[in-house]
């Protein structure tokens, strides 16, 4: 297993370009597949990408929130206390790289937003407190939970089919969440990830000799400095420095969290999730200004999500408009049998979802495909959504996509935690598989 282990972090660490350098080859990866798969002109594909490059911005920015409130929140006083609180179960090198995994996934679960930024926020916290502990795995153990976010209560495609109106509902109607989310199956899937997963991560930790650990010290924000007394502030650095103005409209965004639980029950929504991460950090923080600061000190790892996930939105253009992604759905398709299919739905999934890493985009793309091909097999139209948002989540785990907020949080390098993902993602690629294709 350390064998293994090795030659995957030297195999990433070695070959694996920065993710802005992977999404510019992917670029061209795909320009080049347009053409020789569908039949498309050069200039059929830059307009199909260049027509794409924009579609993702809300998202886009949907995503720097869940970065900056989130790492914000979790550098207010009382949140640090919370986490170290938490942390201090961890007694060793392996109960902190089994306790993060845990936490990771029960956070997915819930919400994929939520699941990204605590996972990433508590392994640093667990990396302060713990002696000798792999920080790479730290933080790749805190990613691997994310692989379960689109069975549970967020996961884009069973909510979709479960609403009335959807795009699809004259082919399937609307499919209730006790068929999919609820379904015995995917509760088992679920549950085999929850007890593998921890003991996965837990032996892939290095040897001493080689484990990469970080000094507590680099993991410590910068302390505000220290403000003059009250009498020789001006009025705006009163207010500036005024706890009731957070306190008031901190208390009218909490207002607005409790008024939408009351109408929508537990339903969060990753709007939602950056809207309480950023009145509680705002009400955490006591005033204006140490808010401020600490959002300043957030936004300086969020380059990479503004840079890059335009040129995702791209490569989403160049896929669906070209039928590149309806060629590879196909494929699959071709050589299913009613059986089969729910795992060769996974896999053509999993494939698709490295180019166009959006549940919802994704879904979109390949629905048509599958759910025809469903009703041709004879395969039910619950369990190939199913496969196919689980193929979605799978292939995360070697996708930089997703993985750049918690690399941010983090200040970690792509190559630094994909190594271990690599095993993550075979380990769980057969636990998946197996699911689908017996249960």
């Amino acid at each position: 297993m350390k064998g293994i282990i090795r030659f995957s972090n030297n195999l990433m660490e070695r070959y694996l370009p920065d993710p802005f350098l992977f999404v510019i080859i992917l670029t061209l990866v795909v320009f080049g597949m347009g053409l020789g798969l569908t039949g498309s002109s050069p200039v059929e594909m830059v307009a199909f990408w260049g027509e794409g490059f924009w579609a993702l911005l809300a998202f886009s920015m949907q995503m720097v929130l869940v970065l900056v409130t989130g790492f914000v929140l979790a550098s207010s006083p009382i949140f640090k206390k919370g986490l170290g609180k938490l942390a201090s179960f961890a007694k060793s090198p392996g109960s902190a790289i089994i306790w993060v995994t845990l936490v990771s996934l029960a956070a997915s679960w819930i919400n994929w937003g939520f699941g990204l930024v605590i996972g990433a926020l508590f392994a640093k916290e667990l990396a302060k407190r713990v002696d000798n502990v792999d920080y790479r795995l730290l933080i790749a153990s805190a990613y691997s939970g994310f692989l379960i976010w689109h069975a549970g209560f967020s996961g884009s495609i069973p909510l979709s089919i479960a609403t009335e109106g959807h795009p699809f509902i004259d082919r399937i109607g609307v499919i209730p969440t006790g068929e999919t989310i609820f379904a015995s199956y995917n509760l088992i899937i679920i549950a085999a990830l929850v007890i593998i997963l921890p003991l996965l991560n837990r032996l892939m930790m290095p040897k001493k000799e080689e484990t990469v650990a970080v000094d507590p010290k680099v993991l410590v924000e910068p302390e505000v400095e220290e403000q003059p007394a009250k009498t020789d502030m001006t009025p705006a650095e009163r207010l500036e420095n005024s706890w009731v103005l957070s306190a008031i409209i901190g208390v009218l965004g909490i207002s607005f969290i409790a008024y939408y639980f009351i109408q929508n029950g537990f339903a969060l929504t990753l709007d939602l999730v950056n809207f309480m991460f950023l009145f509680l950090g705002i009400i955490f923080h006591g005033t204006p200004r140490k808010y401020l600061i600490a959002v300043q000190e957030a936004v300086k790892g969020a380059g990479g999500i503004i840079v890059q996930f335009p040129f995702y939105a791209g490569i989403m253009g160049m896929m669906t408009a070209s039928g590149l992604a309806a060629v590879i759905s196909e494929a699959f398709v071709s050589v299913s049998t009613a059986q089969t299919f729910p795992l060769f739905a996974f896999l053509s999934a999993g494939i698709v979802n490295f180019f166009v890493p959006s549940g919802g985009g994704q879904w979109a793309v390949q629905a048509p495909i599958m759910l025809e091909a469903a009703e041709m097999l004879g395969s039910e139209p619950a369990k190939v959504a199913m496969a196919v948002a689980w193929g979605d989540a799978w292939t995360n785990m070697i996708q930089p996509f997703w993985a750049l907020p918690a690399l941010a949080i983090a200040g970690l390098k792509a190559k630094d935690i994909m190594g271990f993902c690599l095993i993550v993602l075979f380990v769980s690629g057969v636990v998946i598989g197996l699911g689908l294709l017996f249960l």
